[in-house]
């Protein structure tokens, strides 16, 4: 803001305030012009660093697309729906049988006598919880009464893996039913009277836990603490419905997955296309108006890099899996022709399009991840390049501020001195005016 103090036409008759500020106006021009081209720089900026963002993740998309698992996908079916089953990506083609010899059961007290449930000295007050796998037992301290005890066993606090329930049988009659919250042989576990270890409660009816078995085809035996055989065979996971009849068979069927694998390919290539469009929309000459990286021969030829891949490099073509480029520019897939190639020989397809150096899919991965690399990639050189560029203009324009602001001090001193200068004259004017008078008036 001006320091001084401008009087606007007090003696001159001009708007020298409208003056001043249409001087300014004229002033100001380099530095419209450099914010102009600063809020241009800054629209390529955005428009770089969106487009850096998608070809970063075309590069992470195309690596995790060489790896071997993203080609072994694989379904599972299982004949019977009580036989659940579930393939990773480390599965492999296969097919087995899965009898069910018995599903898990947790370990199972039932308190034979019925007691008030909240009736003092029916339960001691300590009771001893030992769970029989060698862990030292556990004191639980109760209030004497069976839902006392049944808060000690279920407070979290004494961590005791149990469930307990009490289970009305009668007027104010209740049993207590403990159950291992985990299923398994390993859960069994036993509760008494901490002073001289005798049962609670009249005795229990005890239901023993146990694993689980199933039988692979006619004599492979294994076991689970739970009802899931987690890799069952190398990606399988079998689950079992909890009671399921012993002796129920289930046909299990590991299939290749070549809608899954035309469906990465599939991606990939519509991945690659839409960062074509994108760069071509912001590229465009011609009439109409330019886009803001017209005539960047570095995004022409992050382009031309990411097109080529379609190209093995060794004289071949990926046609016959289905690839290919229209003459916009464009990678093309034909689906059907790319699954009949992997029913063909899955093996070659993977190898065709994974190759180091050749394969399509490793071709895509390097040109997207030289034009994004962190340090000397071709779109972070230019956004370095564009960011340095707007610090510059930005310290210009900080620049032409102070410049400016010591312009308008200057014109306003000049005008306010010219004011002045015009009023003291109007002063003097007046004042000889005035003797005159009076030497006319006395001369007469």
């Amino acid at each position: 803001m001006s320091g001084s103090a401008s009087i606007s036409g007090l003696s001159s008759g001009l708007d020298t305030a409208s003056i001043i500020e249409q001087l300014m106006q004229l002033e100001a021009v380099p530095q419209t012009r450099l914010k102009s081209r600063l809020t241009t720089e800054k629209s390529v900026l955005t428009t770089l660093q969106a487009l850096n963002t998608k070809v970063a993740a075309l590069a992470t998309s195309a690596a995790d697309l060489l790896k071997p698992a993203a080609w072994n996908a694989v379904t599972a079916t299982s004949s019977e729906t009580k036989v659940a089953v579930s393939a990773a990506s480390t599965a492999g083609p296969g097919s087995f049988s899965v009898r069910v010899d018995r599903t898990a059961l947790s370990h199972r007290l039932e308190m034979a006598s019925a007691v008030g449930a909240s009736t003092a000295g029916t339960v001691p007050a300590t009771v001893r919880l030992d769970r029989l796998d060698g862990t030292p037992a556990v004191d639980l301290a109760t209030d004497g009464t069976l839902n006392g005890l049944a808060r000690a066993i279920n407070d979290p606090a004494n961590a005791t893996g149990l469930r307990a329930t009490a289970v009305k049988v009668g007027p104010d009659q209740y049993r207590l039913v403990v159950e291992s919250a985990a299923t398994g042989a390993a859960g069994d576990f036993t509760l008494t009277d901490a002073a001289d270890g005798s049962d609670l409660l009249g005795g229990a009816t005890v239901r023993a836990g146990r694993d689980a078995q199933v039988t692979i085809g006619d004599s492979i035996v294994a076991t689970s603490s739970s009802n899931t055989f987690a890799d069952l065979v190398p990606g399988v996971t079998v689950t079992l419905a909890g009671g399921t009849a012993s002796g129920t068979t289930s046909q299990v069927v590991l299939a290749r997955d070549p809608a899954a694998t035309t469906a990465a390919v599939k991606a990939l290539v519509t991945a690659v296309n839409s960062i074509l469009s994108d760069i071509d929309t912001q590229s465009r000459t011609g009439s109409g108006t330019r886009g803001p990286l017209a005539g960047d021969t570095g995004i022409r030829s992050v382009r031309d890099q990411l097109l080529n891949s379609v190209f093995p490099g060794d004289g071949t073509s990926l046609s016959d899996l289905g690839i290919q480029t229209d003459r916009s520019g464009r990678l093309v897939l034909d689906e059907a022709t790319l699954r009949k190639a992997y029913d063909t020989d899955p093996t070659a397809l993977q190898a065709r399009l994974t190759a180091p150096g050749t394969g399509f899919v490793d071709r895509v991965r390097a040109a997207a991840a030289t034009a994004s690399d962190r340090v000397n990639g071709t779109l972070t050189t230019a956004i370095t390049g564009r960011t340095a560029t707007i610090d510059r203009l930005d310290d210009g324009v900080e620049a032409w501020d102070l410049r400016l602001e010591l312009r308008r001090n200057a014109l306003t001193r000049q005008y306010t001195a010219l004011e002045t200068a015009l009023n003291q004259m109007s002063s003097q004017s007046s004042w000889l005016a005035g003797q005159l008078s009076s030497l006319t008036t006395s001369g007469s």
